[in-house]
């Protein structure tokens, strides 16, 4: 008895299915349903409606209802408008994830706004994709003139920006369109959305994304959306499982969430607990997210959609801001109904947009810029949260030009400024100039990992590298002082010059230095590096952090079992251990420091010397702790002594 019960559901699905691909309105009946909340809250089609774009109901504002009514889309907007859109087919590489993972092409097809040209790069468009139902295919959502031309409408009328489309699918060649191999195509559509579908559109047409990099994809989530009906409505539940890091907005219509469970097992409490935890653990209340989710009132499957939204409108985190249920009054499993949710969604999605413009990259930083403007530029994705110190106990300042790091002196703001704008130019032309040291996995199994990585500043290719180490007292991580600044120097000498970002704590410190050194041996050849005679430096901590790795190894600290540097450069800090087999040294620190003693760093080094260690030190008259590259001080200029000394050791090998 069960099983005929589960052919005849699916039956039904096949046959609404089927009227949405033909636009037609198909009524068909289905078991009443029990009275739930959202019909008790939404009751009267005429007393909750909120049409979308109306200016006095508060929609630009995101003051809408949570639970309301869909307004029909108006006459004129189905009509070809005086302003047209192109649409065009997009073939492009992917994988086969569902079977064995052989190399398949595969097929979007891409809606243009009118006066889009491809020779303008400086102009860029959010971007939505938008899934079909069992059986559809890609294009699906052109093939209707009125839904194009609703879409060219409502750019003309300034409803929406100027936005690119995208209509795709989960099938590919090899795929069946049965119920059942359906649901394995669009479980994995995630992989080919982050992997290829994106990288291949956003590459060619100009979004938000400066490039195709995952940084840089991410960082553009502000200005993507993602929407799909029937079966497209769950593979829109499973982009926001597993795509939020890509995706801000959500347009799921006629379908829930399936993430646990399927058709006929939906699982509503077990699937929201899941995106509530997902939306606690990302933290995605403060990134911002948004989720429209619509169905008919004569959908043949709506009971999913209601029972989704019942579970979901319960939890109190879900609040108007990131989640709204509106119903179409007599709305059937079709098209007609897909077009309205379309034309009351879209205008409440890039609501932080100008709808007269589309914005433009954003200029260079100054000295006023403010440094939160700088940690969440989109240019830098998550890892902008890195570039000052995550231990915001430790320095203060507004803006670039106010920036005060602890136990820190002489900082330049001109510097911090070069820095920052090096590092989003290159970041927007599409180069990796940060990476992570740690898998995903590592991260997960002690979070505190997060919180490490590489900057990369490129210098020659084939060229030496350096590894710079930022002191903090190992409290924190003073790099925009203490280690940015030298990459950066030592870039514009032709040198690969990387900046880790640490744990503090003296263990964990030793740990990621080793670990970023073995990272930096194991991808040599695709950072374009010489390992041989590479050099560590440091300040303060970071000093500390050169020397013992110099000196014993990575091997000790947990890395791989690799060369020794060939030449350690240290300033100012109180370290006064050696051994005789301690790399080649260079030290310099000021006679004022109240932190570190020159004299201590003196005694070490002349006792190095005294053993037949090459070393090289300098102590600046009158200068305090932290002074970095000295720069309009006595010591403005010793990195050049630095890099000198590094090249007496590098012609000995």
């Amino acid at each position: 008895m069960k099983q005929k019960v589960v052919i005849c559901l699916i039956f039904v699905l096949f046959l609404t299915l089927l009227c949405a691909c033909n636009g037609n309105q198909v009524n068909i009946g289905t078991p009443a349903e029990k009275p739930s909340q959202i019909t008790e809250a939404v009751s009267d089609p005429e007393e909750n409606r909120s049409p979308a774009g109306d200016e006095e109901s508060g929609v630009s504002d995101m003051e809408i209802p949570q639970t309301g009514w869909t307004e029909a889309v108006p006459a004129e907007y189905t009509k070809a408008a005086a302003e047209q859109g192109a649409v065009v087919c997009l073939d492009y590489e992917s994988e086969d994830y569902v079977r064995d993972g052989s190399a398949i092409t595969k097929t979007a097809y891409v809606y243009t706004p009118y006066g889009y040209d491809e020779n303008d790069a400086e102009t860029r468009y959010n971007i939505l994709y938008l899934m079909h139902g069992w059986g559809g295919r890609a294009g699906e959502y052109f093939d209707f003139a009125a839904t194009k031309n609703m879409f060219d409408n409502l750019i003309e009328k300034g409803d929406i920006p100027p936005l690119i489309i995208v209509s795709a699918t989960f099938y590919n060649k090899n795929s069946s369109t049965d119920f059942s191999s359906s649901i394995e195509e669009f479980r994995t559509f995630h992989q080919d959305f982050e992997t290829h579908l994106m990288p291949a559109v956003e590459g060619r047409f100009h979004t938000y994304a400066v490039s195709t990099s995952p940084e840089n994809l991410k960082a553009s989530r502000d200005h993507r959306a993602f929407g799909g009906f029937s079966l497209g409505s769950v593979t829109t539940w499973l982009q926001f499982c597993y795509d939020y890091d890509y995706i801000r907005w959500f347009l799921p219509m006629s379908g829930s969430c399936w993430y646990y469970g399927t058709y006929g097992d939906f699982r509503f409490e077990d699937n929201v607990d899941f995106i509530e935890q997902l939306v606690r653990n990302e933290n995605l209340d403060e990134r911002g997210y948004f989720i429209y989710h619509a169905v008919g009132t004569e959908d043949a499957v709506k009971s999913q959609s209601i029972g989704m939204a019942e579970e979901m409108l319960s939890r109190e985190i879900f609040t108007p801001e990131h989640y709204v249920f509106y119903r179409k009054n007599g709305g059937n499993h079709d098209f007609n109904a897909v077009q309205e949710y379309l034309y009351n969604a879209l205008p409440l999605f890039f609501r932080d947009d100008s709808t007269e413009n589309v914005q433009t990259e954003s200029q260079p930083f100054t000295a006023d810029t403010a440094i939160s403007d700088v940690i969440n530029d989109p240019a830098f994705g998550e890892y902008g949260r890195l570039i000052f110190p995550v231990d915001t106990g430790y320095w203060s300042g507004k803006t670039l030009g106010d920036l005060h790091l602890t136990w820190y002196s002489n900082i330049d703001p001109n510097k911090t400024v070069e820095i920052a704008n090096y590092m989003k130019s290159h970041a927007q032309a599409g180069e990796t100039i940060f990476y992570d040291i740690y898998t995903d996995e590592e991260k997960a199994a002690d979070p505190n990992k997060a919180d490490t990585g590489l900057f990369f500043f490129k210098g020659d290719p084939g060229e030496k590298f350096a590894v710079c180490n930022a002191g903090g007292g190992f409290a924190y991580v003073g790099a925009m002082q203490d280690s940015f600044p030298h990459a950066l120097e030592l870039s514009k000498m032709g040198y690969n010059a990387f900046a880790l970002i640490y744990r503090p704590g003296w263990d964990t410190a030793m740990e990621d230095l080793s670990r970023a050194i073995s990272f930096i041996f194991e991808h040599g050849s695709e950072l374009e590096i010489d390992t041989d005679c590479y050099s560590l430096w440091g300040g303060s901590a970071g000093a500390r952090m050169a020397a013992d790795v110099g000196s014993y190894g990575t091997a000790a600290f947990g890395g791989d079992d690799l060369p020794k540097a060939g030449c350690v450069v240290m300033q100012y800090t109180g370290h006064s251990e050696w051994q005789k087999i301690d790399p080649p040294t260079y030290v310099c620190i000021g006679t004022s420091d109240g932190i570190a003693n020159w004299r201590t760093m003196q005694r070490r080094i002349e006792a190095m010397s005294a053993a037949g260690i090459p070393t090289e030190f300098h102590a600046y008259e009158g200068l305090s702790h932290g002074f970095g590259l000295g720069t309009g001080t006595v010591a403005e200029g010793w990195i050049n002594d630095a890099v000198a000394f590094w090249k007496q050791q590098m012609k000995k090998l």
